[in-house]
């Protein structure tokens, strides 16, 4: 049985591995967003506008893929191993990124980085869930989610300073002395028991599947409605693709001895209803962090490095909701309540975030920043806490993974949804501020940049700013029925008590609901 507190020494030795976790999530969250930008200075540099957009693509591809993989590696041949080579991998495409001599080398380098990135993140849940009990797990999971989204958020401005003064390769070196401490750190600190296990049999060919419907699904989200039209051959193609392999993966599965992703997960309530409460988490998260900044430069005419500073308000209100609701929850054992809050909160923020304009001003915008930052700190991490009070031991790794990677696909398709919508409106904007599209740049609104709008004259100036305060802030109204959805799932969400040892098995919810089937597959008792 397990003692009943670690000793000094013990907690000592927690300390030192939680900061060798915490810097790898930073790294992973940072080098999704740190790129942006740098991108203008690495085109310039490497002459290949036409592929701009997968630097970035590329990165979040291989990280999607790995993200389920790296669950089930862990859960079969231990997570300290998988975690230090999901560290090796990272720091090997970053030097590799920061030496590419073109567009091409950059691009299959940033996916290598990304490989490793997949595992940084899951790991460090993982792991956490391997060396704290549930009760207490809620502070350290809500630490990691502040890490998250602080990294998320301050990414491009951090990008923008480095660029700025060292020059852009140092965006990808920027990762090295983080990357080799996180490294040491686990080596020296992290102390597992060995995994009960002999001579497991991978999936090879789900892995396989798995990665290729990744691949389609990711393509398509990041494509629709921007690169090609939703109607277009190649989206079509994508989506049957997706499904193809979606459905051949999940015959493999059922038939597979070590599944990457467990069957009756699917089937579990314990894992769908938290699960599709972080999609809708990932999809308002996202798209916030990704079309505000937008708003904050062409409409504010903010700089890149000021607007990621504007963005801190963001940053501070996910910092109190992720922080603070895990203490509470290690606090008082209970849960269910902080997702409700979540979800209504987040509404709150949208609605606020919706009424900018032209002429707000700046105070408004960040009460709405903090709003909505608020509300996704209440629900990041402590969906995660609760997929994984519900699975069994032998299972976190794989529950943690895949929860995070329907949550990463789901947000995908919602940024994507979200920006054919503010195109179709800005194209329409615009045509309606600057009647003379000779005014515009050549490439017409796809062309349009901060940078870009600074050489246009004064008056085209403002009509596009206008167009852009008109165009975007509605587009947070689309994000209402999400959060609807979101809240929906949080009243349906069940309380099943956290464990106060780490090796607990998670227990029944104390009730039932009558007739309420509860659930759990046979294969969930776990001992």
């Amino acid at each position: 049985m397990a003692a009943a507190g670690p000793g000094r020494t013990e907690r000592r030795r927690l300390q030192l591995t939680f900061a060798g976790l915490l810097m790898s999530v930073l790294l992973a969250a940072l080098d999704q967003t740190i790129v942006a930008t740098a991108l203008p200075s690495i085109v310039g540099d490497l002459n290949g506008l036409e592929h701009i957009s997968w630097v970035i693509t590329s990165y979040v591809l291989a990280s999607t893929v790995g993200l389920p993989v790296y669950g089930k590696l862990g859960d079969l041949y231990g997570r300290k191993r998988v975690f230090q080579a999901a560290i090796v991998v990272f720091l090997l495409g970053s030097v590799l990124c920061g030496i590419a001599q073109d567009m091409g080398q950059l691009i299959v380098f940033r996916a290598l980085q990304g490989l490793g990135g997949g595992g940084l993140f899951i790991g460090a849940q993982a792991v956490i869930a391997d060396l704290v009990s549930p009760r207490e797990r809620g502070k350290y999971m809500g630490v990691i989610g502040a890490a998250f989204g602080l990294a998320s958020v301050s990414g491009p401005l951090l990008g923008g300073f480095l660029t700025d003064v060292a020059g852009w390769r140092w965006v990808f070196y920027i990762n090295l002395p983080l990357g080799v401490a996180s490294l040491l750190f686990v080596q020296a600190f992290l102390h597992l028991p060995p995994v009960p296990r002999a001579a497991p049999r991978l999936d090879y060919l789900g892995t396989l599947l798995l990665a290729a419907a990744s691949v389609a699904v990711v393509l398509l989200t990041s494509w629709a409605g921007t690169v090609n039209p939703w109607g277009s051959p190649r989206i079509l193609g994508l989506a049957a693709a997706s499904v193809v392999l979606g459905g051949l993966f999940l015959l493999v599965e059922r038939r597979a001895a070590e599944p990457i992703i467990p069957p009756h997960l699917l089937r579990d309530r314990d894992f769908l209803v938290p699960t599709g409460a972080a999609v809708c988490t990932g999809v308002l998260m996202f798209a916030t962090i990704s079309y505000l900044p937008t708003f904050l430069q062409m409409v504010d005419g903010a700089s890149a490095t000021r607007a990621g500073l504007m963005m801190i308000p963001m940053t501070f209100g996910m910092l109190v909701g992720t922080i603070g609701t895990g203490r509470l929850i290690a606090r008082s054992g209970r849960y269910r309540v902080w997702p409700v809050l979540g979800s209504v909160v987040m509404a709150a923020g949208l609605v606020l975030l919706s009424r900018l304009d032209a002429g707000t001003p700046y105070w408004f915008t960040a009460a709405g920043m903090t709003v909505m930052g608020f509300g996704i700190g209440c629900l990041l991490q402590n969906l995660v806490l609760i997929v994984q009070n519900a699975a069994p031991r032998h299972e976190v790794g794989a529950a943690t993974s895949s929860s995070n990677y329907f949550r990463q696909i789901g947000a995908s398709f919602g940024i994507s949804v979200f920006g054919s919508v503010f195109v179709a409106r800005l194209g329409d904007e615009l045509a309606d501020a600057v009647p003379d599209p000779a005014a515009l740049p050549a490439g017409g609104v796809d062309a349009l940049s901060p940078q870009v709008l600074a050489g246009l004259p004064v008056p085209v100036q403002e009509a596009v700013a206008h167009a852009f305060g008109e165009a975007l802030p509605p587009i947070f109204l689309l994000g209402l029925p999400v959060a609807a959805v979101c809240l929906v799932l949080a009243l349906f969400i069940r309380e099943i008590p956290l464990g106060t040892t780490v090796d607990a098995e998670p227990a029944e919810a104390p009730a039932e609901v009558p007739g309420e089937s509860p659930g759990r597959s046979p294969g969930r008792a776990g001992g």
